[in-house]
């Protein structure tokens, strides 16, 4: 049963998912595209769109992985943000960053008590297999 802090790190998982994915669009075709009329780099918000149902659902396996894989877009953001000359690609690249942490948060915060229960019954069992020999 999941507490009100639970469902609150949950939404905010699938919230800033959501604004990463319309972020990175936005961003590479109308706020400050690398080339004039928009990019190909608005791309890169497609493999986002892949966890998000499995965020939506509560998919425990989706949430571990994709936590790794958000890992990508903040080293893009840090380094966009410290390397971009335009001032507002810079800003958008920070932005970037920040929204990562959130989902990143949000996405281990909720997993924790999963696996703190996973790891509970993996040490009854180890003690079961103990006391049995």
């Amino acid at each position: 049963m999941e507490n009100v802090a639970q469902k609150c790190f949950h939404w905010g998982a699938i919230g800033s998912l959501a604004t990463l994915i319309v972020w990175c669009a936005c961003w590479e075709i109308m706020l400050a595209p690398l080339h004039p009329g928009g990019s190909w780099m608005a791309l890169k918000a497609l493999p986002l769109l892949i966890p998000l149902h499995g965020v939506i659902r509560r998919d425990i396996y989706t949430l571990q992985w994709s936590s790794m894989l958000i890992l990508l877009y903040f080293a893009e953001g840090v380094v966009r943000g410290y390397s971009d000359r335009n001032s507002i690609s810079s800003f958008l690249g920070w932005g970037e960053a920040v929204i990562v942490c959130v989902y990143f948060l949000c996405s281990v915060l909720y997993l924790r008590p999963y696996k703190q229960a996973a790891k509970k019954l993996a040490k009854e069992l180890l003690d079961k297999v103990n006391t049995a020999k």
